[in-house]
């Protein structure tokens, strides 16, 4: 995977708050100075992508519910042989919700974040550097859970930030609005 791909994009993504810059300033030097950034095996963390799925009037999002994590989380996971981090996000978006008709709304990157992920078996705690993109999908067309999920649901704005899943989602919920057409 190129990494010139990611920190353009990454360095010309406007962050939401300070929160958000700073992780933008962290991923931009975890891409810069690690060339396995997107290797799942590398001790300490990796970037990943995820898809925040918007309805057509922006007043719905798609989360899952994970099974690993037991939260209400967006659609995303592990780069794996995807030529851009907009690639696993579409990737992982389809696999997560067996939805065909996924829009990008561009290329620009939506939101990221850095997270901890718990120790689990034989992988030790490690960081999730998420970039995450805007996709468009029907929520009339089918959805069907995967194996990483118990379920799969749209959600109003209103219920997500109800939910209280934190502060990025809630970033995330946030720019939705501002985007409404």
């Amino acid at each position: 995977m190129d990494p010139l791909w990611l920190l353009s994009r990454l360095r010309d993504h406007t962050p939401a708050d300070e929160q958000e810059a700073d992780y933008r300033r962290r991923l931009v030097d975890f891409v810069s100075r690690e060339a396995r950034f997107h290797d799942r095996h590398l001790a300490g963390g990796h970037v990943t992508g995820s898809a925040w799925i918007v309805n057509p009037a922006h007043d719905h999002a798609l989360l899952v519910h994970h099974r690993k994590l037991n939260r209400w989380l967006q659609p995303g996971g592990h780069i794996e042989d995807d030529d851009t981090v907009l690639d696993t996000a579409l990737r992982e978006a389809r696999e997560e919700s067996g939805l065909t008709q996924l829009r990008p709304m561009g290329d620009a990157i939506f939101d990221v974040d850095i997270h901890l992920i718990p120790a689990r078996g034989t992988e030790s705690a490690h960081f999730h550097y998420d970039v995450r993109f805007l996709l468009m999908a029907d929520p009339g067309d089918t959805l069907q859970v995967s194996a990483e999920s118990h379920a799969l649901r749209w959600f109003t704005l209103e219920e997500i930030e109800a939910m209280d899943e934190g502060p990025s989602i809630d970033r995330m919920v946030k720019k939705t609005r501002q985007r409404r057409p």
